[in-house]
């Protein structure tokens, strides 16, 4: 990391900020400049976000938030204006594994759980953020998507599913906006140390991937207000 502030002066959003991948961006978010609202369920971890990124002289602005009530994401963009007047950037990095099952046999409650913090939640996001993205002089939408979306794989028929939706989500508001300042991309992680990857993996030795924080470099790259990939899906490793 250089001694510039990449994302000096920049609000950005970050959803599912309570741990993996979504902590670390949020940590680099803040010592990049940039003033960071955290969306997350578990308060004790957003508390422990907050305080790293305090002691570290950085900013952030935490909200616990349960991305399945619709109706509270809905009235992010209205807060947030309210509030800071702006909005430069969103990550999209929310999500949930729900169940490696054949496809007849998942739980219909875990499909729609799955389905609506995935793919419905992500929906709303776009529609609260973008008016603000659009005002900003560099707006800049960033989603997280999986290796799993790219083609069917047994046992993994939900979890695919919803990353294919989102891309093709995402992908669809990136040629919507190709006319604009805003640029939007989906980031691939790959195979990194987190939560969901050892549900999955539940064998596989952690110690032997990549962590995080080691992937941040490409969000920042997205993030930047010098940024011209538009409409792509970046590899982050």
């Amino acid at each position: 990391m250089t001694d510039t502030k990449r994302l000096e002066g920049r609000v950005a959003l970050i959803t599912g900020a309570s741990h993996g991948i979504g902590c670390a961006v949020a940590k680099r978010f803040a010592a990049e400049g940039a003033h960071v609202i955290a969306i997350g369920r578990n308060v004790g971890a957003l508390e422990e976000l907050s305080d790293d990124v305090t002691d570290a002289g950085g900013k952030i602005t935490l909200l616990p938030l349960d991305l399945t009530m619709f109706d509270k994401i809905d009235m992010l963009g209205p807060t947030i204006y309210e509030r800071f007047g702006k909005l430069d950037i969103v990550v999209g990095n929310a999500g949930l594994l729900g169940e490696i099952a054949p496809v007849g046999h998942i739980d219909a409650q875990v499909f729609q759980n799955t389905y609506a913090t995935n793919v419905t939640a992500n929906f709303h996001l776009i529609r609260t953020t973008d008016k603000l993205l659009q005002l900003s002089d560099a707006g800049r939408a960033i989603f997280v998507t999986s290796n799993a979306s790219a083609k069917g794989r047994a046992f993994w028929g939900l979890y695919a599913s919803t990353k294919a939706a989102l891309e093709s989500l995402v992908l669809s508001y990136a040629q919507e906006l190709e006319e604009t300042k805003v640029k939007v991309n989906l980031i691939n992680p790959g195979r990194i140390r987190t939560k969901m990857r050892a549900e999955a993996y539940p064998g596989e030795d952690p110690e032997t991937l990549p962590t995080p924080e080691s992937i941040t470099d490409v969000f920042v790259d997205l993030a930047e207000a010098t940024c011209t990939k538009h409409g792509e899906v970046v590899n982050a490793s």
